[in-house]
């Protein structure tokens, strides 16, 4: 039984299986997900990591028949005695309106007083109708990093294949997921968290080059390079956020897709050579907005001699 390795459908975790085991229902590791393994690869040494297919359960319908109408033929003889009772209460009414009316007519003259009204001052702390509390936005779900694989650490990047998931790892001990990604003077980051201080995350400075010289373009830097991009890995143990900056002794390809609406795309293979084994592999799309020009400064005009 020849084993090989295929991929979570829902959270692209890496699982290994033989080949007795295709056709069979598994349970993802990571996500609980329920899959079924794919056919192995037909070669014996696997180039691509193949995906399995995810287990619907199918809905069940409960067929519930119409209710039987059941009309009693004693009750039509009620008929007659609510029509006469609606027409002795349509004359009641008649004849009250008609003398209230005729009362006021022949009185003395004045006519019945207006309801009266709340004075202006109450009318005015009167408080106004208050809409209705908006329903409350669902808190998005916490985000599922999945765990780091060493299989995934290679130092020679040559026929390795880019994941198709959000950029996510290991950094320094720490197990790494992409949640945002910018691009800003001539650096990109990716990071843990959307906001605040990097706790843990990434920044690779590519020398100030401007996002649309980058749009297209493949950044490569093998371990010998003499001259690659600074990197800078950024964690926290305990209360410390820890920086490390790498300009050597690493492997790294970065290949950038079309800017488009101030975002620019790409996906990111980096291994770093330390003995914490960290790496970043999958996709990104990062903010490229400019930076606001600061405002100038205002001039204070000379004093009149």
């Amino acid at each position: 039984m020849s084993e090989f390795k295929y991929a979570c459908p829902v959270c692209g975790q890496h699982i290994k299986c033989d080949s007795s085991q295709c056709g069979t229902v598994m349970e993802c590791p990571t996500c609980l997900q329920k899959i079924t393994p794919p056919q192995p690869p037909a070669e014996a040494e696997q180039k691509f990591i193949l995906s399995g297919k995810k287990v619907v359960d199918r809905p069940t319908t409960t067929f519930k028949p119409p209710a039987k109408l059941v009309t009693e033929v004693s009750n039509r003889s009620f008929l007659p005695i609510i029509l006469v009772g609606l027409v002795l209460l349509v004359a009641a009414s008649g004849a009250a309106a008609f003398v209230m009316f005729r009362g006021h007519s022949a009185g003395s003259g004045i006519p019945p007083a207006a309801p009266s009204r709340p004075p202006a001052s109450q009318a005015a702390n009167k408080p106004a109708n208050k809409p209705a509390n908006k329903p409350a936005k669902p808190a998005a779900p916490p985000a599922v990093i999945p765990p780091a694989n060493d299989t995934d650490w290679v130092l020679n990047l040559t026929g390795v294949d880019f994941p198709d998931t959000p950029a996510a790892g290991r950094i320094h001990g720490h197990d790494f997921l992409c949640e945002r990604a910018t691009y800003s003077a001539g650096t990109l980051t990716l990071r843990v968290g959307t906001r605040g201080t990097i706790e843990l995350g990434i920044a690779i400075n590519l020398n100030g080059a401007q996002p649309e010289a980058l749009a297209g373009t493949t950044v490569e830097v093998t371990t010998n390079s003499s001259s690659a991009p600074a990197i800078t890995l950024r964690w926290k143990d305990t209360d410390k956020v820890t920086k490390d900056t790498q300009n050597s002794g690493y492997a790294m390809r970065i290949e950038f897709g079309a800017l488009a609406k101030n975002r620019l795309p790409g996906k990111i293979y980096f291994c770093l050579s330390d003995d914490a084994k960290s790496y970043v592999a999958g996709t990104f799309n990062a903010d490229a907005r400019k930076p606001k020009a600061p405002k100038p400064a205002a001039t204070t005009p000379a004093p009149a001699n």
